[in-house]
């Protein structure tokens, strides 16, 4: 069974192939400004099989890689950057997942379009930030195109469509 760092390594063909990730671009948006159903690319399938990571696999993210750390988070609308605290498939943990925040609903919705191995490359996949009992729902006091949340902490789900 070949290693993590040879399955990267082995990858680097296949991205050379590959002609980018799916961007938040062209997202179209709900009536309560979320983002509405996206297909995830054959380019990020393909490499998230190769780098073992399946539908449901999740594992815990600082949503923001500048506010690791604190309490609350504020997320502000368009890209961010987030940091696995654990591994995932192949993914070792300090991993970088980039993707795109929109915060005009009722809750926060993260999407993440690629993924970054601290010795490697970005590849694209297709996951989405979740925290269960409404943890994603925006407090109060948050102005428009932020959303302040209780945790900075989420669970980052491999999806292979985001709905």
């Amino acid at each position: 069974m070949p290693s993590p760092k040879a399955l990267l390594i082995s990858m680097s063909a296949l991205l050379a192939a590959a002609s980018g990730c799916t961007t938040a671009g062209g997202v179209a948006l709900r009536s309560d400004g979320s983002p509405g159903s996206q297909e995830c690319s054959e380019e990020a399938k393909k490499l998230m099989r190769a780098l073992r990571l399946r539908v449901g696999d999740s594992a815990l993210v600082d949503l923001d890689a500048n506010q690791i750390g604190s309490r609350r988070v504020t997320l502000y609308d368009g890209p961010v950057e987030s940091v696995l605290q654990e591994g995932i498939g192949t993914l070792q943990a300090v991993s970088r997942l980039y993707g795109h925040v929109w915060t005009s609903g009722p809750q926060v919705v993260i999407r993440y379009y690629e993924a970054q191995p601290p010795d490697g490359d970005k590849v694209p996949i297709c996951a989405v930030a979740r925290l269960g009992y409404d943890q994603m729902k925006k407090l109060p006091e948050s102005k428009p195109g932020t959303a302040i949340l209780e945790s900075s902490v989420a669970a980052a789900f491999i999806v292979d469509a985001f709905r």
